[in-house]
């Protein structure tokens, strides 16, 4: 179901739909300030597994966590002084960073891994939906693997017809967040994306 949510002002009430259909385990597309998500609660088991099926991949595949900002990130993720100047200094914005998780991840997010994918999008809606629910959302690109993204809401609500709820704020980007490791104690360049970690380097 198409939903249109004005990209800088998001509305209340529909930001309140959305996140109810979250907490019941639903699946949505939302827009980031890169491209559009495919996301879900993370406490929500089946929404997970529901997830990856929608998306292709397999149940390790790595995804990260949206957070609404720097100090909830530190419930998920050791935050170290090294990575809380790196991040205070591009957050919000399109970059994700590869931090040691905490025991608040579920259990069935990290498998074998020891490491969480955390995001502050620079974008009203994702930063209204993710305050709201109190919550990170499980997020991952709406895009097939190995196939181009797509920016418009309305064929990513066709590729992705069990989604609960497609968001429509307009067309998005079509370069992801720039992924850096901080996990090791240095910045390590994982994916050049949207965001430019120039200043850090």
């Amino acid at each position: 179901m198409l939903l249109p949510i004005h990209p800088t002002h998001p509305e209340p009430r529909k930001i309140t739909r959305v996140v109810e259909t979250l907490e019941r385990g639903g699946v949505i597309v939302y827009p980031t300030d890169t491209v559009y998500g495919l996301g879900c609660d993370i406490r929500q088991k089946k929404a997970l597994t529901h997830l990856y099926r929608m998306k292709g991949i397999a149940d390790d595949h790595p995804v990260s966590f949206v957070c609404p900002d720097l100090s909830d990130i530190a419930r998920y993720a050791v935050v170290d002084d090294f990575a809380y100047r790196i991040m205070k200094r591009l957050l919000p914005g399109p970059f994700t960073f590869i931090l040691n998780s905490t025991r608040e991840v579920p259990r069935m997010l990290m498998r074998k891994r020891k490491t969480v994918g955390i995001r502050v999008p620079d974008h009203p809606v994702t930063l209204a939906l993710v305050k709201e629910l109190g919550a990170p959302i499980l997020s991952t690109s709406a895009s097939r693997p190995d196939e181009p993204f797509i920016n418009d809401p309305e064929e990513i609500a066709g590729l992705f017809k069990s989604a609960d709820i497609v968001i429509d704020s307009g067309l998005g980007g079509l370069e992801p967040s720039t992924i850096l490791d901080l996990s090791e104690g240095r910045v390590e360049l994982v994916r050049e994306g949207a965001g430019d970690p120039g200043p850090i380097f």
